[in-house]
């Protein structure tokens, strides 16, 4: 009894680490942050995008911390291939983002007559996620490599943390996204946006395709 209270005493450091870990790398302007936003302030198949983000991220910590941080390492090809397909895919979406600029169209934060399907809604969060090289190198080497430094019947904690703080800023990324609502009900603020949007995938395409260039 008294062995179980001590793991359970131990584990909740592991939890926190994992948990601050995770929001610190998360918490930052990108392309996947972005799309949440945009689709919670249109206010379409916001669920289905949080659930995919959180569930992608807790899925590659948990590969990172339980032994795929090295596999990856070995591979610089499928590195700079992830790189360069993430670069062309946010180039693609920067320029649909200006082209919307161009629209004279109202766009209302509740409207969703011109939005996508919920299939196509989750594929572009997949692509987001899983075409971003960052996104393995935050959650499949870095906080894989700290993850793994937990002694062994820590580890699962350390992932439920890091999965946590994930969970929980996708949420407040896409849900709390409609208490801007009114602010976005103008078209002048949508082409604010897109604007922003399409000049962060520019930025976030070139950086990926000198990191490329640069490592290989």
């Amino acid at each position: 009894m008294s062995s179980i209270s001590h793991l359970t005493t131990a584990a909740w450091p592991v939890f926190a680490q994992g948990l601050l870990l995770s929001f610190g790398l998360i918490v930052a302007i990108g392309a996947q942050n972005a799309f949440v936003l945009r689709q919670g302030l249109r206010r379409e198949h916001v669920g289905s995008v949080v659930l995919f983000c959180a569930a992608a991220d807790a899925l590659l910590i948990t590969a990172g911390v339980f032994g795929m941080a090295q596999a990856l390492a070995d591979r610089p090809q499928l590195a700079q291939a992830l790189a360069l397909a993430g670069a062309v895919f946010l180039a693609w979406y920067g320029w649909k983002a200006w082209l919307r600029l161009r629209q004279a169209g109202h766009l209302h934060a509740g409207q969703a007559s011109d939005g996508l399907p919920r299939g196509a809604a989750v594929a572009q969060a997949a692509a987001f996620t899983l075409l971003n090289p960052h996104v393995y190198l935050d959650t499949v080497l870095l906080m894989g490599s700290i993850g793994a430094q937990q002694p062994g019947a820590l580890q699962g904690w350390f992932v439920a943390g890091a999965s946590a703080a994930s969970m929980v800023w996708f949420i407040l990324l896409g849900f709390g996204a409609r208490w801007l609502a009114p602010c976005f009900s103008r078209p002048r603020a949508w082409q604010v946006l897109d604007g922003l949007i399409g000049m962060t995938m520019w930025l976030l395409s070139a950086l990926l395709v000198r990191h490329a260039w640069v490592a290989f």
